[in-house]
């Protein structure tokens, strides 16, 4: 799925949507997770093989689609090829313009002091990822940097740790206000990307030393050799991860406990994300939620009945909270 809408985070925003609506368990969102963070490696190898070259044709060939014919699949493809031709324009114009800092003193000295410290590496790549929120276009600005030399291996490979870090904000936001199931999978999309820096930091050296060889081997480009990192990286972090699924579940459930005396959800497949990020699925959690609504509708009748025939007060009251979630709901 990464690899068709070339978004991570738009596949872990879906995946968080998808366990709020209860339609995932945590532990079936903990395995896509892990395959959006090797979907997301596609882009920088689509930016090493200079795609740039060809941005503007596709761009044309996009805006043709997109604008004179009126078929329904064309546009469609169309809209693709431009986004497609937009995005590697734009990284493409972010690549060259970061040419001029080279004669900055306060980058330059930003540079090496990053090639010393891994740590500040990693600190810069999460802060612009952050800032950008897409770990793609971080990748490429970075890919953009090491062809022109202005940034050693050394540096280059902790900014890739970060940005697998940064890129988790997204799926932390979209966890804001939903259910605990969902703000767990985004807890375990952050402590998985965390977890991997740590064991590449560690690592660092064989693994620098390994991309070298590497690229000896293979006569990489600089921008193809950051892709095969950064591939490498994603593969093997989610391989030696991948065993302990069980283990991230039962952590994050108890580092997010479910509250005893937490108010019963009124809506019970409605999530605000999946409208944004899945419009199919989001008519489908509708209809169920018309069902239940309908469900609460009875129950409503059933309980001002009973009250009619009894005079209960526990049945009135039931009828009007009833009728105040009916409310809430509609």
């Amino acid at each position: 799925v990464t690899v068709l809408i070339q978004s991570s985070s738009g596949t872990t925003v879906i995946t968080v949507g998808l366990v709020s609506a209860g339609l995932m368990t945590l532990r079936q969102a903990i395995g896509v997770i892990m395959g959006a963070n090797i979907g997301t490696t596609i882009t920088a190898f689509i930016i090493g093989i200079d795609i740039g070259e060809y941005a503007y044709p596709i761009l044309l060939m996009g805006s043709v689609m997109l604008f004179f014919f009126r078929s329904a699949k064309i546009q469609n493809f169309g809209q693709v090829l431009f986004g497609f031709g937009g995005l590697f324009i734009g990284l493409d114009l972010m690549s060259s313009g970061l040419s001029p800092l080279r004669h900055l003193p306060v980058f330059t000295s930003l540079i090496l002091d990053m090639s010393h410290s891994p740590i500040l590496s990693v600190i810069v790549g999460t802060v612009f990822t952050l800032i950008v929120q897409s770990s793609s276009a971080t990748i490429g600005i970075l890919q953009g940097l090491y062809a022109e030399n202005l940034i050693s291996l050394e540096a280059a490979l902790p900014v890739l740790f970060g940005d697998n870090i940064g890129t988790t904000i997204t799926a932390v936001l979209a966890a804001i206000g939903a259910s605990v199931i969902a703000k767990r999978a985004a807890a375990v999309h952050v402590l998985f990307n965390v977890m991997g820096t740590v064991i590449f930091l560690i690592l660092l050296a064989p693994f620098t030393q390994f991309m070298i060889w590497v690229t000896e081997l293979l006569h990489l480009e600089p921008k193809m050799q950051i892709a095969f990192a950064h591939g490498t990286f994603n593969i093997t972090n989610t391989l030696i991860q991948l065993p302990f699924i069980g283990l991230w579940a039962y952590l994050v459930t108890r580092l997010l406990p479910e509250h005893e005396k937490k108010a019963e959800k009124v809506a019970l497949y409605l999530d605000e994300t999946l409208i944004e990020e899945s419009p199919a699925i989001a008519i489908g959690q509708a209809k169920k939620e018309v069902i239940h609504m309908g469900n609460l509708s009875l129950d409503g009748l059933k309980a001002s009945l009973s009250y009619l025939k009894t005079n209960n007060p526990n049945d009135a009251e039931l009828a009007k909270i009833l009728e105040k979630n009916i409310n809430l709901l509609d």
